[in-house]
């Protein structure tokens, strides 16, 4: 499969649709040098991008905690996040909106950059191996930590932030693992490289609370589908040794979804019914169409 500056398409790029190759810029970009980037990662299901205003609020959100703004509304973002779509016919797809600090200042101080907005999609299957789905991932603890939020914008989904996230994720694949789960700086249990985690105990759910790290779209979508179910849904804090404890695992995210978790570890896991269930509900609100067609 050729790179991503090697597709075919077109890219929503600073208020215009352009060729997939057009869409570049310097090697002088402030974002590329100080990590002044914010982004967001959609999916379309059926030709529909799931949760598209919360994306994009979020994008002009983290941008904000970054000292820009975007140039564009929420609105705005919306229709050219579907335009991308059209125009690329694409129906099942990963949508990656990215606003940046461009090339007209360099150095730390960036007041008179620009800046630049734009919008990418392509098909995308799995992000984690599917073969995976009936033992669930195996995954290692990292080594690297989220950060204490006075040290970092924990609650922007910057492009810095997955810095030790990509680290993590290539020693957790050397090592044959599927992912790395990180602790935060105070040692308890915060989220995966790309993912936010979930486990259950004596049919309630768990999960750490979000203080240091984003507040997932996928989390609070599948905590709203618990909570349909009856289920208990706890925030708190959870330290590594309290994995002995928990039956069931899983993590979710919008590349990732919902995707259970065998072991962390020295820690096992079973996929069982509440995991099971949280998975068939998320594909369900994800795909009503196909959801309608099996129940009919």
């Amino acid at each position: 499969m050729p790179g991503f500056d090697q597709r075919d398409g077109l890219i929503w790029f600073n208020g215009e649709m352009i060729p997939w190759d057009d869409a570049r810029v310097h090697l002088l970009t402030h974002a590329l040098h100080y990590g002044s980037a914010v982004f967001e990662g959609m999916r379309a299901y059926d030709g529909e991008i799931f949760k598209l205003t919360e994306h994009n609020q979020r994008l002009r959100e983290s941008a904000e905690i970054l000292d820009f703004e975007v140039p564009y509304s929420v609105a705005e973002l919306d229709k050219a996040a579907r335009e991308v779509i059209a125009a690329n016919k694409l129906s099942d797809a990963y949508v990656r909106p990215l606003a940046w600090r461009g090339s007209e200042q360099m150095g730390v101080s960036a007041q008179k950059t620009r800046i630049n907005v734009a919008i990418a999609a392509w098909e995308w299957g799995a992000y984690f191996d599917p073969a995976a789905i009936e033992k669930g991932m195996k995954l290692k603890f990292a080594k690297y930590r989220r950060p204490d939020p006075a040290t970092a914008p924990v609650h922007s989904k910057a492009a810095g932030l997955y810095m030790i996230c990509t680290i993590e994720k290539h020693r957790a694949e050397r090592e044959g693992f599927a992912d790395a789960v990180m602790l935060d700086w105070r040692g308890y249990v915060a989220e995966c490289t790309g993912a936010n985690i979930f486990f259950v105990k004596d049919g309630v759910i768990y999960t750490p609370i979000a203080d240091c790290f984003l507040n997932g779209i996928t989390r609070r979508t599948v905590m709203s589908l618990a909570k349909q179910r009856g289920w208990d849904v706890v925030e708190k804090r959870i330290l590594p040794e309290d994995l002995a404890d928990f039956t069931e695992c899983f993590v979710t995210g919008t590349a990732a979804e919902v995707m259970p978790v065998g072991s962390i570890g020295e820690y096992s896991f079973t996929p069982g019914e509440i995991t099971r269930t949280l998975m068939a509900d998320y594909a369900a609100l994800v795909h009503p169409a196909k959801s309608i067609a099996a129940a009919g």
